[in-house]
């Protein structure tokens, strides 16, 4: 029987399974473990199985013991695993594709709409009480025949492209490669960056985090972006430049923004708290019991199949 290691808990019912198939040791604790101590506890192990919470960079992947021949990453992004060093080393990495797409997408719309109708005023204004309605009063962006950007119409941006057409908005995006019919649903392709974010009334980011991602919302290219537009980031938090996206909130040049990942997570950077149109979520993406539980098992599944077979369909390395 296989020896893995789980690095942080996972539903019981997903831990169960891991143990029927491998002699599996759990974070019961739910410990955020160091690089050293992972290292420590991958001894005499098989393979890993990581969350997004452990950084598995070059200098730690080296000295992970040669036994470690895969790491089965819980989450469909492996931004903190470094591939080559991982490839290099001889170790597998996979990741839990497709499982979590809806979920994601309806977080995707709850920053946009939250973003857009000043909904953490109105919450902070409901429990406070005392409120008093005006014409004026907490007026907000209206989606209906607004301009939605989406930067990386993967499987998730396809979804919220989707989602946001029935609400009446003009979809436009941006990827490497332009889309097939089917795929784009009407949406307009633009071959750069540029000329997305001018037409982006709203932009959703939901690009993959890579080399060529991060900063790639920075102090330049807030000002592609129409005045008053909105920013929403349900991808990655490396993706967008903290300072300089508070200084386009300073300036009014950004209205507001919906994120669900920032960088340095769990601690925001306080220039957003400064902004009441900051709409933010603690990374609740994937967090349903359906979506957390699938991806559990194809975690588990990719360890699986990898073992029996040498090679797993999910492999990004």
């Amino acid at each position: 029987m296989k020896k893995i290691l789980i690095t942080r808990r996972l539903l019981r019912t997903c831990e169960d399974k891991a143990k029927e198939i491998f002699n599996a040791d759990l974070n019961l604790n739910d410990e955020l473990y160091s690089q050293q101590k992972l290292i420590e506890l991958s001894k005499g192990c098989d393979g890993i199985l990581s969350s997004l919470t452990d950084k598995l960079d070059a200098e730690t992947i080296n000295k992970l013991p040669d036994s470690i021949k895969i790491i089965s990453n819980f989450a469909v992004g492996f931004g903190n695993i470094d591939l080559d060093a991982a490839k290099n080393k001889g170790i597998a990495v996979t990741n839990t594709p497709d499982v979590l797409t809806d979920a994601t997408a309806e977080i995707g719309i709850l920053l946009i709409l939250g973003a857009c109708r000043r909904a953490s005023e109105g919450i902070e204004s409901a429990r406070q009480g005392g409120w008093k309605w005006s014409a004026d009063y907490l007026i907000g962006k209206q989606l209906t025949g607004s301009r939605l950007g989406i930067l990386g119409m993967g499987r998730i941006g396809q979804k919220i492209a989707k989602i946001a057409k029935s609400l009446g908005m003009i979809i436009h995006y941006h990827n490497r490669s332009k889309l097939s019919e089917d795929k784009e649903q009407g949406a307009t392709y633009h071959d750069n960056l540029k000329s997305l974010l001018s037409v982006s009334d709203v932009l959703s980011v939901c690009c993959p985090a890579s080399k060529e991602t991060v900063d790639m919302i920075n102090k330049e290219t807030l000002e592609y972006l129409p005045k008053g537009a909105v920013v929403t980031n349900v991808a990655r938090g490396d993706i967008i430049e903290d300072e300089a996206m508070i200084d386009a909130l300073d300036r009014r040049k950004v209205y507001a923004v919906g994120l669900d990942v920032y960088k340095n997570e769990p601690n925001l950077n306080p220039g957003y708290l400064k902004h009441k149109s900051a709409f933010i979520l603690p990374h609740l993406g994937s967090a349903t019991k359906d979506t957390r539980t699938a991806m559990a098992n194809l975690a588990i599944d990719n360890l699986d199949e990898y073992f029996k077979t040498g090679d797993c369909q999910n492999k990004v390395n």
